[in-house]
């Protein structure tokens, strides 16, 4: 058994146990919960690791695409093919994800195994875990936001800002930036680079859908300042009417006013 291929197994089943654990002594949260904290964890790991990988063991991946693996970077290869595994895995069985979340995962699990077996394209390929990745774990924060009831809080307006800016501006402009050095390239496989050009494709998929959130949740913002808006101004003429000795009968309809609103 070649040491690539064992360290996918051990990843693997190394993701699938810390997913037990966390089941096994968090039953009563559900099978999702569980699933999620392994992916925040798989997210800050690869991030750090690969955005390591990129800004300081080198080589730089704008212009090394095509270039051979370092250890380093096998060893973040495995370790997140290995986390797709699973996750591929748990989606299928329990229903978990959307075709489009799928895709992105064969996709993933795809360009990973070729650069691994080919031993080239580690540095752009770990360049684009990073720009990936970063995201993830604003996008885990918010799912638990949202289940433990905070998520309608200045903390789930921070994750949400944080999490689509750091989209636009790694995963779409640096996606971009990464994808036109591979592209241009002639060491990079051309396997690898309509891979790379369909995992920016299902980006932008993504980017449409969180473009969809987003108008939604700026709507309802907009929705509840006018309404708390409209609110105080009818609290403000209330205040005002005795003064003017007319309370008596415009009250009851600012009141009903104020219930209908």
């Amino acid at each position: 058994m070649s040491p690539i291929l064992l360290q996918i197994i051990i990843s693997t089943w190394a993701w699938l146990f810390l997913y037990w654990g966390f089941w096994y002594r968090n039953r009563h949260r559900g099978a999702e919960w569980s699933c999620r904290v392994v992916t925040f964890l798989h997210g800050l790991m690869v991030t750090f690791l690969s955005g390591y990988v990129v800004f300081v063991d080198g080589p730089w991946p704008l212009t090394h695409a095509g270039h051979p693996n370092t250890p380093l970077q096998e060893f973040i290869l495995c370790l997140s093919l290995g986390y797709f595994i699973f996750d591929f895995c748990w989606c299928v069985l329990l229903d978990g994800e959307s075709d489009l979340m799928l895709t992105h995962h064969l996709l993933s699990m795809g360009g990973m195994s070729l650069v691994l077996d080919t031993g080239k394209s580690g540095p752009e390929l770990n360049a684009l875990i990073f720009v990936s990745e970063i995201t993830n774990p604003f996008l885990q924060m918010r799912w638990f936001l949202r289940d433990s009831g905070g998520y309608h809080s200045l903390a789930g307006d921070v994750v949400d800002i944080l999490f689509v800016a750091l989209f636009l501006g790694l995963r779409i402009v640096g996606g971009a930036w990464i994808m036109h050095s591979v592209m241009k390239s002639p060491e990079t496989y051309g396997t690898l680079k309509g891979g790379i050009l369909a995992m920016y494709g299902v980006s932008f998929m993504f980017l449409v859908e969180i473009f969809s959130f987003a108008k939604r949740k700026i709507n309802k913002k907009l929705q509840a300042w006018r309404n708390e808006r409209s609110q105080g101004d009818h609290t403000k003429v209330s205040r005002h009417l005795p003064s003017l000795g007319i309370r008596g009968s415009v009250e009851p309809n600012l009141q009903r006013a104020n219930r209908s609103c």
